[in-house]
């Protein structure tokens, strides 16, 4: 489970942030105006894949749950597991299925970055809509990109 409120990253690695525990995390600037890359790629990766069931900014839909509410709960393992395996919530008053992203590079391949964003979104620190400026992209995330998308 996460702890609440926003967090401070701990470590930074080629242009990515991790938390105390290793988990990944955000670094946001300029009272809230400025992020890193990674969470940049997890917003413009977000509205690629996700937002057509999880509705803008992670906010949810009337198809599918709020990732800024999960993610208040869920740490990146969970996150991990549920988009990788996906998910079924069956009942008398709902039938919930997410679909298994496991062989979909677009979204594995980003998985990280999209966790940043939406942890962001869910810890308050990072608005709707477009963040207004980013960090540059790094050279070692142009490399690992090109190595998973193949």
């Amino acid at each position: 489970m996460k702890s609440d409120g926003p967090t401070q990253p701990a470590k930074v690695e080629d242009g990515r942030y991790t938390d105390k525990d290793g988990n990944p995390t955000y670094h946001v600037t300029e009272g809230g105006k400025k992020v890193d890359w990674p969470t940049m790629s997890g917003y413009l990766r977000y509205n690629s894949n996700c937002i057509v069931c999880h509705g803008p900014d992670g906010a949810g839909s009337t198809y599918a749950p709020s990732l800024v509410d999960a993610l208040k709960t869920d740490d990146f393992s969970t996150f991990s597991g549920i988009v990788a395996g996906g998910k079924k919530d069956v009942s008398s008053s709902q039938n919930l299925v997410m679909p298994a992203f496991a062989d979909n590079k677009n979204v594995m391949c980003y998985l990280t970055d999209i966790y940043t964003y939406l942890r962001g979104r869910s810890d308050g620190v990072i608005g709707r809509g477009r963040p207004a400026e980013h960090e540059p992209k790094s050279e070692s995330f142009k490399k690992a990109e090109n190595e998973c998308m193949g």
